[in-house]
This record gives C-alpha cells, structure tokens and sequence, in this order.
C-alpha cells in the first residue's frame, strides 16, 4: 500500500472503500505532525492499512466535522465508522500497539 493524499470529498470516499483506514491529520508547520508521518511510512511498510493523510489547513469542513482539536490527530475508522482517535506524536511500537487494540492491524 502506498500513503494517500487526499482532500475534500475523496476523504470520504477513502473512509467508506476500506474496512480499516486511518487518517492523519497533520499541518505543514507542525513539528510533531513530520515526526509521524515517518512512523507511518514505516507502519505503511510492514502493514496492509489504508493510511490517508489530510492537511487539516486545506481541508477545515473535515477537521470541522470530526472535531479535530490538535496536530497530529490520527482517525481510525473501521467500516466506515470512526472507531478512536490519537492526538499527539506516538513512538512506532505504542503506534502499533494502540492500531492492534482497535483492530486495524
């Protein structure tokens, strides 16, 4: 899988074509958002997740409508409902640990 990029309705239509997906809302001016973002390339290595990211600048009717309140927020949705929600940077492991409880690993 590869990490995608996406914006405004295409949010929605990556959400409801996946059963497991997590989307990373991040800005380009966020420190920890970058810091993230390469665990994720990580993660998007060694798992078969849909990974979508977000820039919540670009896109404020998303981050609006899920009350995203900080950057990094990671949304996990599993079949198209928003199952939990991760704010702030997380080391790779907890990352992982934390996408197992959900169920999306």
């Amino acid at each position: 899988m590869s990490i995608l990029q996406a914006e405004g309705q295409d949010i929605l239509k990556e959400i409801q074509s996946s059963k497991s997906v997590l989307v990373d809302c991040w800005a380009p001016w966020c420190p920890p958002c970058r810091l993230i973002g390469a665990v994720l390339e990580e993660i998007d290595l060694d798992f078969e997740l849909k990974i979508v990211k977000v820039n919540a600048d670009e896109n404020p009717e998303f981050i609006s409508e899920y009350q995203v309140l900080g950057l990094p927020t990671l949304l996990l949705f599993q079949d198209g409902e928003l199952v939990g929600r991760i704010t702030g940077f997380r080391p790779k492991d907890m990352l992982i640990e934390t996408l197992k409880d959900y169920g999306l690993l």
